[in-house]
């Protein structure tokens, strides 16, 4: 079958992949220069399946409230909002009952646990590369910090997640190099979870399916599908005044924020959103003095990663404000947040010292889970709306979209995130 995959992020290459796997003939069109270039370019890379779970949760909205007027906040919401951004926060504040939240998470995390278990598949057959580490640890600053996150340890229970509760004394046998200057009461090790570069796999990724006949046009733009022939794509090179039609038997919208446009005019209407993330990535300046693998502040939400010779701080969850502006604010928040844990850990020093500040737009779904499967309009499907789980969900997403194309049952029980969804009262 001639597929044709519109969005060249992490989740777009992953589908490339496994539809070259299954023998398909696929055309990838981006209009970046390369893959991974905006949500996959510089997010944190952490993948632990016990912590994807949805936003809408219990006793969100009181927390987001309170996080309005802290100078740190992990949550912000920023001026200009659009009118999407009041609807998609009133669905979400829906989605925020505990029925719906428990159905949320447990179809994330078995999600997350399966696109583990073949993103290590695809890692150890090909022997990738990528700055890859194990372990994962949530650092606790105080005993406020400990009580709040007893539920969400009972969450990992739940989902089967190997995990132990330990003290500042075994925390830092863990990461020898945590500041001895700050107070912290206890951490949570994951030894199963891992930190790599998204972007890394994803350019290894793509040689290999590459390698199996797959064409990436990069520089592409891709009109909003046509009702009347959504499989007839029209596209635009940059800098050509004319665009190309090109016929498919099938097409796969994986283009990020982009996704409910594309869609709109075939009667979809998709609830997504961005949702910017931050980061700032900067060379190792001592070794010893740099995390071994991964560390998370609960406090600040924000995480901490060894990526080979850098370091990557990131964190922050912006809804609303301007996709090219970046809000200083959350900025020094990564800042602090390392020096607190890291102090010597990357050279900082100055401008020219190599550090990266960016900002990505993760598109999100009010609810939690991703959208992915067939639309209900012959020859179009969907792998899109993984918000800030994208890395951690993309491999898992990817094969189960392959065998859903191929009329196969996926391995990971699939239900509730397909368009039906759409249906309901609260999306």
């Amino acid at each position: 079958m001639r597929v044709a995959i519109i969005g060249a992020g992490i989740i777009g290459v992953t589908t490339a992949f496994e539809l070259a796997v299954d023998g398909h003939e696929v055309t990838v069109f981006e209009r970046r220069a390369a893959v991974a270039e905006e949500a996959s370019f510089a997010n944190a890379g952490v993948v632990a399946p016990g912590y994807v779970t949805p936003w809408a949760a219990p006793g969100m909205p009181g927390k987001v409230a309170g996080f309005l007027l802290r100078q740190h906040a992990p949550v912000r919401l920023t001026l200009p909002l659009s009118r999407e951004h009041i609807a998609w926060m009133w669905q979400w504040y829906r989605s925020c009952d505990p029925a719906t939240y428990a159905a949320n998470r447990a179809r994330m995390q078995r999600l997350a646990f399966y696109s583990r278990n073949r993103l290590n598949e695809i890692t150890e057959h090909y022997q990738f590369e990528y700055d890859r580490s194990r372990g994962y640890m949530v650092m606790l600053r105080s005993e406020k910090d400990r009580k709040l996150v007893q539920p969400g340890l009972q969450v990992l229970r739940d989902a089967g997640a190997v995990f132990k509760e330990v003290d500042t004394d075994e925390a830092r046998r863990i990461e020898p190099a945590i500041s001895a200057d700050i107070s912290f009461v206890g951490a949570v090790h994951l030894p199963a979870d891992e930190v790599g570069n998204c972007r890394q796999f994803a350019l290894l990724l793509k040689n290999q399916a590459q390698s199996r006949g797959v064409v990436f046009e990069f520089n592409q733009a891709v009109d909003p599908l046509n009702a009347a022939d959504p499989a007839l794509l029209t596209v635009w090179t940059l800098g050509k005044a004319a665009p190309v039609r090109q016929r498919f038997d099938a097409v796969i919208v994986c283009g990020g924020v982009e996704s409910a446009l594309l869609l709109a005019p075939l009667g979809l209407k998709i609830p997504l959103i961005p949702v910017y993330g931050y980061s700032i990535s900067a060379p190792l300046r001592e070794p010893l003095n740099a995390p071994r693998s991964a560390v998370m502040d609960e406090r600040y939400k924000v995480a901490i990663a060894r990526l080979g010779n850098r370091v990557r701080v990131a964190g922050s969850a912006e809804i609303g404000g301007v996709p090219g502006k970046k809000r200083d604010a959350s900025i020094q928040t990564l800042y602090k947040v390392l020096h607190d844990w890291f102090p010597g850990a990357a050279q900082l020093a100055n401008t020219g010292s190599g550090v990266q500040e960016w900002k990505g737009a993760r598109p999100m779904m009010p609810d939690g889970p991703p959208l992915i499967g067939a639309t209900g309009i012959p020859g179009v499907w969907a792998n899109l709306g993984h918000g800030s789980s994208g890395w951690a969900l993309s491999c898992g997403c990817a094969r189960a979209v392959a065998d859903l194309m191929a009329n196969r049952k996926p391995e990971v029980d699939i239900e509730g995130l397909g368009v039906e969804r759409l249906a309901s009262s609260k999306l």
